[in-house]
């Protein structure tokens, strides 16, 4: 991501996980966009996709829960940072990491450290989004349960 996109004005190198770009390659492409509804400009109207993606979860969770209807919690997009960031700490990777992951510039490395310390940590920030990305997949898909039944 080049520094004039990011909030902090630094250029970010954003490492996908196999399962992020198996998802971006099965995405139609209609040009250089890869998040478009026309074909030439960016994807916009997010307050609208929320609605419907919180309508999903909605009729998801209901259906889970049988007859019984209860409503989402409220969130905001930006939820799904935190979400990550916790998640990747619970798979064990460090603050350090993570905050590298979110390209944070404050955080676990500040003040003289992140004077000092200059590295980026690209194959930890992949390793964690592997693993974030893996983690996903198994709630999504869940792996085949390998139990054989023995006969008594």
């Amino acid at each position: 991501m080049p520094r004039e996109k990011a909030k902090n004005n630094r250029a970010h190198e954003v490492q996908l996980s196999d399962a992020a770009i198996g998802v971006l390659e099965s995405l139609p492409r209609t040009g250089a966009l890869v998040f478009t509804s026309t074909g030439s400009t960016a994807v916009s109207g997010f307050s609208r996709a929320k609605r419907r993606l919180d309508d999903a979860m909605f009729a998801t969770k209901s259906q889970d829960l049988g007859t019984k209807r209860e409503p989402i919690p409220p969130w905001v997009l930006h939820d799904l940072r935190r979400t990550a960031a916790t998640g990747m700490a619970r798979l064990n990777f460090p603050p350090h990491v993570v905050d590298k992951v979110l390209n944070h510039t404050s955080g676990t490395i500040s003040g003289v450290a992140a004077i000092y310390n200059r590295f980026e940590y690209l194959e930890e920030r992949r390793a964690a989004l592997e693993a974030w990305g893996r983690h996903i997949e198994n709630l999504v898909v869940p792996a085949a349960i390998n139990v054989v039944a023995f006969r008594g």
